[in-house]
């Protein structure tokens, strides 16, 4: 099976000591969203586990630590980065700061294990295409002898971003092509493999390809491994992955980026947090008499 452990909040950036923690003791508990009374366990042991993949706008506080999980498990790196600021995103280092620490993980990990996110593409007054096209040239020139691809995606137009954030405007399909024109071109000009996740449209003919960011093919080429040849369902519409299991929560990430759709806002998240225990198996507070626990299917992928 494959843990992801970013779908949901921040745990690389937030809840270093807990996910730590969670490996070294070899099990997680991740309550349903839907029915809060259910709750999984997980074994996290490299006989149980195939891949261990990680989505974080902040990897600074996991780093020195880092080997504690990668000296174990087959692992893949999502690092987001994008053009915004702390106007848009206010618990999230600067664009210089993030690239030196993409940089360091790098080195760390190795560049085949690492994708840098350039999504969601959004824009307001501020933000144009001609603000992203800049921004992701700068940061394409830095990045590129470090990264295995750059993954991107359109804002979703979720019905509380209206609220969350007036001041976004509506990605018409021109421009759309003209971004993705703009990316594929800038991409190939530092020999970036670039594709796009969970998008409808096809952005081909720009050098854009479709196939999921969290493939068994790019897992296992990540990692020298040999996967089944697996239908990937996806996780929503337009997704292309593999399955995963999120040990994660809703409601729970402190970056406070006004377009997530993993918060229904700030203020909750904030909650949240006094709820959690590093010592806890759950990412928030304890279990409960009224929860039931059942212990999780966990299917190898690979061959053999």
């Amino acid at each position: 099976m494959i843990i992801n452990t970013g779908g949901r909040t921040d745990t690389v950036q937030y809840y270093t000591e807990w996910l730590l923690r969670r490996f070294s003791e070899g099990y997680v508990l991740s309550r349903n969203p839907l029915f809060p009374n259910k709750v999984t366990r997980y074994e996290l042991s490299p006989d149980k586990v195939d891949c261990v993949v990680f989505c974080s706008k902040n990897y600074k506080p996991i780093v020195p630590r880092l080997h504690e999980i990668t000296d174990r498990f087959p692992t893949y790196f999502h690092y987001t980065i994008t053009a915004y600021g702390p106007d848009i995103e206010p618990g999230v280092p600067s664009v210089e700061e993030s690239m030196q620490t993409l940089i360091e993980l790098s080195k760390l990990v190795g560049k085949q294990r690492l994708a840098w996110r350039y999504d969601p593409v959004l824009l307001t007054k501020k933000y144009t295409i001609s603000c992203h096209m800049e921004t992701f040239e700068r940061m394409a020139k830095i990045l590129a002898p470090y990264i295995d691809r750059c993954i991107f995606s359109f804002v979703e137009m979720y019905k509380k971003l209206q609220t969350n954030m007036p001041e976004l405007l509506l990605l018409s399909e021109a421009d759309k092509n003209a971004l993705a024109h703009g990316l594929g071109a800038i991409a190939a000009r530092y020999g970036i493999p670039i594709q796009t996740c969970g998008t409808n449209g096809n952005f081909t003919h720009y050098g854009i390809h479709a196939s999921g960011c969290m493939t068994l093919d790019i897992l296992g080429k990540a990692n020298g491994m040999m996967f089944k040849n697996l239908k990937h369902k996806g996780m929503r519409e337009g997704c292309h992955c593999i399955e995963s299991r999120d040990i994660g929560a809703y409601d729970t990430c402190l970056n406070g980026c006004k377009y997530c759709y993993a918060n229904t806002n700030s203020q909750k998240a904030r909650e949240n947090y006094k709820l959690h225990d590093p010592a806890s198996p759950l990412l928030l507070g304890h279990l409960k008499s009224t929860d039931t626990v059942q212990q999780g299917m966990q299917k190898s992928f690979q061959r053999g």
